[in-house]
């Protein structure tokens, strides 16, 4: 039985409703853990050439839009129409891949940096890390998301 905070699976939620619905409770997480890989990239020294810029791009790109799509959730914009169901599914889909690709670069870039300097691959054994975790973050929010769009 569902829970009594559950809306249907036809309608997107607004206000405070993003807090306790599915796929939308995810929103936080996300911020989080990808806020977290942006520090931590950042907080590392980039030697020229290095993919890095790649994954900061995706982490400040999705920290923003993550944001900014909470927002206009959270303020009613979206209408609950179905064309911001769709918005939304292809939104974190992008963001998936976005995000593997940023992962798989930085994993890369760890495995390289470990023989030069053990304190920057200890950091960025954590932004690995997170940036895996919220990859899979963005992947729930995105099935979870397809699903609400199918049955709009």
């Amino acid at each position: 039985m569902a829970a009594t905070t559950a809306q249907s699976m036809g309608s997107l939620p607004s206000g405070v409703e993003i807090c306790t619905t599915a796929p939308d409770i995810f929103y936080l997480p996300e911020l989080v853990f990808g806020g977290l890989v942006w520090i931590l990239v950042a907080s590392t020294h980039v030697v020229l050439p290095n993919p890095l810029g790649w994954v900061m791009f995706v982490s400040v790109f999705c920290f923003v839009m993550t944001f900014l799509w909470m927002v206009v959730f959270a303020a009613g914009g979206h209408k609950s129409s179905s064309g911001w169901a769709a918005a939304d599914f292809i939104y974190h889909g992008l963001a998936v891949l976005f995000y593997l690709s940023a992962g798989v670069v930085l994993a890369f870039i760890t495995i390289v940096m470990k023989t030069v300097d053990f304190r920057t691959y200890q950091i960025l054994i954590s932004a690995v890390v997170f940036a895996f975790a919220t990859t899979l973050l963005y992947f729930i929010h995105a099935i979870l998301s397809a699903i609400r769009w199918k049955h709009f």
